[in-house]
């Protein structure tokens, strides 16, 4: 819980944050495969959607990673967050970038853990302030989260299906 303390002083201090300009645009989800923890860190991919506000449904990409203690193994989890940026509609992709922060897990048989991340273009991006995730596994682990994300650029020909599968 101390790293989460940290993380949101640091969020206090973003530009966006310093000159008052920020705006909750959507929510930011994300299906992480399943992984073991290896006692230091662990990494593990993801599969996102942002819903904006009154927009169009965003694809990405990426890895969430943890440096810290990490050890156990952890099912496919879903990680929601509030998408807090500098303008009400961020541009297309502006959510692509790396994301910093704390986070803190446990589960034996269900669990649950927190992530606050702060990030993408500028440092201007919070991820707010806490991801709440529903853990099912034999895990403990907290310390330093990273969260990578790419833009999935989408031929604007192809209807939308369901986000791919995490395993």
């Amino acid at each position: 819980m101390l790293a989460a303390s940290l993380l949101l002083a640091a969020a206090g201090s973003s530009p966006a944050r310093a000159q008052g300009l920020t705006t909750k645009t959507g929510l930011l989800t994300c299906h992480v495969a399943r992984g073991f923890g290896w006692f230091v860190g662990s990494s593990r991919t993801a599969q996102c959607q942002y819903h904006p506000t009154g927009g169009t449904i965003e694809r990405y990409s990426g890895t969430i990673s943890k440096i810290g203690i990490d050890i156990g193994y952890l099912a496919p989890i879903v990680l929601v967050w509030a998408v807090i940026a500098p303008s009400s509609v961020p541009s297309s992709g502006a959510l692509a970038g790396n994301y910093f922060g704390g986070a803190a897990q446990a589960a034996v048989g269900i669990g649950g853990g927190v992530n606050v991340l702060l990030g993408g273009f500028d440092r201007s991006i919070a991820l707010q302030p806490v991801s709440i995730e529903g853990d099912t596994g034999l895990y403990i682990g907290f310390g330093i989260a990273a969260l990578s994300l790419t833009f999935e650029e989408q031929d604007p020909n192809l209807e939308p299906g369901p986000p791919p599968a995490t395993e």
